[in-house]
């Protein structure tokens, strides 16, 4: 099986994606974040110069790729593709509003978390457990966890290393980090009962008789011919290639990065809505959703590829939230034994990129908010009003963290701005101050058009086919 890595050319570091693709431009100094602060008028003070990923034709395995991604005939059903959930036309995150698709082999078994985009993944870190990488892409190696009683370390949006000496979960695919390649990403969805409910017997006889069949032979060679699971692990690793390879799935095409190159202005609003995201006693949303250049010259992800447990409520909408024995918690349920195991990390989830948030409807791992509305105002009023978000008992105490057990809430973020605030102390932000904030993610948005809406040799498109 063959894995997708490449190495940075800037400081010959293994990464997804980046080193094979970045252009041969200068990189601009690290300047410190006070003196760079956006002008009274939005401009960038310190224009800076970073790598993107090269813009260059598919490779004959990444087009391939791109004819698996939208052929609907792979899954169990008929009717569902990868572009079904992951949508070009909305940055390759789900269309509308539902907590979790609909799939399976007939579309009403629900998925068991919300869906993910695939934009800005080139450079995810295999999941590791290790001392906090700071703003680095190289994940440290695996090393023992305490069982219980893991003490977090503080995070703050002007010192993101100062958890350095803790031991935290970071990279991996999915919500809970338990794949490592965009390879074995592709099959996770594919072979899930709930999600595209195909069969390894399905997928083989649909490449058997698929319209990119013989190209896709002609690169697996003799053993694609003979071998089904080699052919299957091929046709995976195309689409893989595909996500990795085109640009649409990293575009860095905002008015942020413009900005960040001195080719944009911030408005009043955004400006104040940036200080704030950068405020490590106010919004401090950039101690995990890091929004400085890399130290090899690569654009800011938004993410620090680690894991948070946030304590989002229980959402409802999702059917098997009501059996009350059933949990979801995150990297400790991502290994047979997590719990045990992993069980200073369970209820974590990963910390998703910012880039492109404002254009979606779902947010958090059960997709339990629909706005950024709600999703700011949980993190400012989480243990301030917890009756906002959380339901009352019959005897009438609030059930607060409700959707996770009581043994792991010592998991939970209560230490870092703007969960530090109790019952009866003033909020971190203000209203005006979370939509100022909102406003700033609204430069986020890449400017590019999306990907064409149907496949040029299945003529499928990312929308789902109920008929």
């Amino acid at each position: 099986m063959r894995t997708i890595r490449c190495v940075s050319a800037v400081l010959g570091l293994t990464v997804f994606g980046a080193g094979c693709e970045a252009q041969s431009s200068p990189v601009s100094p690290l300047v410190s974040q006070d003196v760079c602060d956006p002008a009274p008028d939005g401009r960038n003070p310190c224009p800076q110069i970073f790598h993107r990923p090269r813009q260059a034709p598919l490779s004959q395995m990444a087009q391939i790729g791109r004819m698996l991604f939208y052929d609907r005939a792979l899954s169990g059903s008929g009717k569902l593709s990868c572009a079904s959930c992951h949508d070009p036309a909305n940055h390759y995150g789900p269309t509308g509003d539902a907590s979790v698709f609909e799939g399976g082999a007939d579309l009403h078994r629900q998925g068991r978390r919300a869906i993910p985009t695939l934009t800005y993944l080139e450079r995810m870190p295999p999941f590791s457990i290790g001392p906090d990488l700071g703003d680095d892409d190289v994940a440290p190696r695996v090393i023992s966890v305490p069982s219980t009683g893991n003490r977090r370390g503080s995070k703050s949006a002007t010192d993101t290393a100062s958890s350095a000496a803790h031991i935290v979960p970071q990279g991996g695919f999915f919500w809970d980090g338990r794949v490592d390649t965009l390879q074995q990403q592709a099959g996770g969805p594919l072979f899930d009962r709930d999600e595209m409910a195909s069969t390894p017997e399905r997928v083989t006889a649909r490449l058997n008789m698929a319209p990119y069949r013989e190209a896709l032979l002609a690169l697996a060679g003799a053993r694609g011919e003979t071998n089904p699971a080699f052919l299957r692990e091929e046709a995976l690793f195309a689409i893989g290639r595909y996500e990795l390879e085109d640009r649409h799935f990293h575009e860095y095409s905002s008015r942020f990065d413009a900005w960040l190159e001195g080719k944009a202005r911030f408005t009043p609003l955004e400006r104040e809505g940036y200080l704030l995201f950068n405020d490590p006693r106010k919004g401090n949303c950039a101690a995990c959703h890091l929004d400085h250049i890399t130290r090899d010259g690569l654009p800011p992800l938004f993410t620090d590829h680690q894991y948070e447990a946030l304590g989002a409520p229980r959402n409802m909408a999702i059917s098997r939230n009501a059996v009350a024995s059933y949990d979801d918690l995150g990297v400790c349920d991502s290994r047979p034994d997590g719990r045990k195991a992993f069980a200073a990390y369970c209820g974590m989830f990963v910390t998703p990129t910012l880039r492109n948030v404002a254009t979606r409807h779902v947010f958090f791992h059960n997709g339990v908010f629909h706005t950024l509305e709600a999703v700011l105002d949980f993190y400012v009023l989480r243990d301030l009003q917890p009756e906002k978000f959380y339901p009352r008992a019959p005897d009438g105490n609030i059930e607060v963290y409700d959707d996770i057990p009581e043994k792991y809430r010592s998991n939970l973020d209560t230490i870092d701005a703007p969960f530090d605030r109790r019952r009866g102390e003033t909020p971190a932000l203000t209203e005006s101050e979370r939509r100022a904030i909102i406003a700033f993610l609204g430069t986020l948005t890449d400017a590019d058009a999306p990907a064409p809406a149907a496949d040029a040799v299945t003529g499928q498109t990312g929308k789902r086919q109920d008929g």
